[in-house]
């Protein structure tokens, strides 16, 4: 995994957790990223704060065998009451996008709020990229209602105006979880839109990161984050 600060802020409001939990059936992987919402208070320190406490039950519920799908939820909570530890008297709520992913040997359990990503990269010729999740934006709401075209969600204006988010009343934003059993062999990316601005698309992602990702994902990642 790799974060960066970027370019337009001054200093990093996205943060990841990246784990292993070694289990009976093999090595679980759980991945968290978050992205502070710039428009809200200490964004830096919610999306770092949501991140390591959404890591922490995954990894638990992980090596205790526990429901995948039940313990995603959980992590969103134990997210957000971190993030509302952060909240200073007659402050708002810090909030951030969130999105994880505890990948065992068979398949993905992925939770989201927000609009940070999750693609898969097929590595098949013969299979296709594509998005996972679907974001929690104005943009996307507007899209579903048949008010914008996809083609023309990124470059609106509400195209990053998130509606859903790690930092609200959880019983007011409950995240979305899915299972994703991959076709084959393939990479699966989280990310931020520190990355998917820039190419939202599952195919252009995949190939500027295949095959590379495959035998080096921590180069491939550096290179994302470089283009």
């Amino acid at each position: 995994g790799v974060t960066d600060r970027g370019l337009r802020h001054h200093r990093n409001e996205d943060a990841m957790e990246l784990a292993v939990a070694q289990t009976g059936d093999g090595p679980v992987i759980v991945a968290v990223v978050c992205d502070g919402v710039s428009t809200s208070v200490r964004p830096d320190e919610a999306s770092l704060a949501a991140a390591q406490a959404a890591e922490q039950v995954l990894t638990t519920a992980a090596e205790s065998g526990a429901d995948l799908v039940e313990a995603s939820t959980r992590a969103v909570q134990s997210a957000g009451k971190a993030v509302a530890q952060l909240v200073e008297p007659g402050a708002s709520v810090p909030s951030a996008t969130f999105v994880s992913a505890v990948l065992t040997s068979q398949a993905a359990t992925l939770c989201w709020l927000g609009d940070s990503r999750a693609y898969w990269l097929a590595a098949a010729q013969d299979s296709a990229a594509e998005q996972l999740t679907t974001d929690d934006s104005l943009a996307q709401e507007m899209v579903n209602a048949g008010l914008l075209h996809q083609s023309e969600a990124l470059t609106s204006p509400h195209a990053h105006v998130v509606t859903r988010w790690v930092g609200a009343d959880p019983a007011e934003a409950p995240p979305h979880v899915a299972t994703f059993e991959p076709p084959g062999p393939g990479v699966l990316l989280l990310c931020s839109d520190g990355l998917w601005n820039y190419q939202p698309e599952a195919d252009g992602l995949a190939s500027l990161a295949l095959p590379r990702a495959l035998t080096d994902p921590l180069g491939a990642a550096k290179e994302l984050v470089q283009f």
